[in-house]
């Protein structure tokens, strides 16, 4: 069998999980900093006692579902990408020949960038919010996890269009700025149709 093809199929495999991971950490980074952030209501001790149990057993769920996340999703889908792809280009070492000269060098410092926005997300942001600190907002952790979003395009069009040979530079950055601010504003959007609510 082909190593090369059974590598892409995997590398597909990987980079799909990877992101599918990384988007739900996300997601349940938002839920669990908007549960913990629910203001104590005002009145009798009953309401205050079954506030402060409801907080204490979603932040525990929320903090065990990131941990499964992570350790059982996002590592292993990373690690499955990366092997993959290495094995590729160790067996093929035209593919940092072939296409837009530069393609592959940008994918991999974009899949390095990918890397420590998954390391950040963990040490910076998961370990604390499991201690009781909220270093990021509902908000900021939305915005946070569009970010993978951007990781997602960018790497998407430099790998099909760097590797045919069809990538311009210039346009790529035009696309992703406009993408960016696209998703940004569709941000504020929701956010502030929320508010309004």
């Amino acid at each position: 069998m082909n190593l090369i093809l059974i590598c892409k199929a995997l590398h597909v495999v990987g980079f799909i999980s990877w992101f599918a991971g990384l988007f739900y950490l996300g997601r349940v980074l938002v839920n669990h900093a908007e549960a913990v952030s629910v203001p104590a209501p005002e009145g009798d001790a009953d309401a205050l006692l079954r506030h402060g149990i409801r907080r204490e057993v979603l932040h525990e769920e929320y903090s065990a579902t990131e941990d499964r996340v992570y350790k059982i999703i996002v590592n292993p889908a990373m690690m499955i990408t990366w092997t993959a792809g290495l094995v590729m280009i160790a067996a093929n070492v035209n593919y940092f020949v072939a296409g837009t000269p530069g393609w592959l060098h940008l994918k991999l410092l974009l899949l390095v960038m990918l890397v420590g926005y998954q390391i950040y997300t963990k040490v910076k942001l998961m370990r604390p919010m499991q201690a009781g600190q909220t270093p990021f907002s509902g908000w900021q952790l939305r915005l946070w996890n569009e970010v993978p979003t951007f990781f997602l395009v960018t790497i998407s069009f430099v790998a099909v269009l760097g590797k045919a040979g069809q990538l311009n530079y210039l346009y790529l950055g035009i696309g992703v700025a406009i993408f960016c601010l696209l998703v940004y504003r569709a941000a504020v959007a929701y956010r502030n149709r929320r508010v309004d609510q």
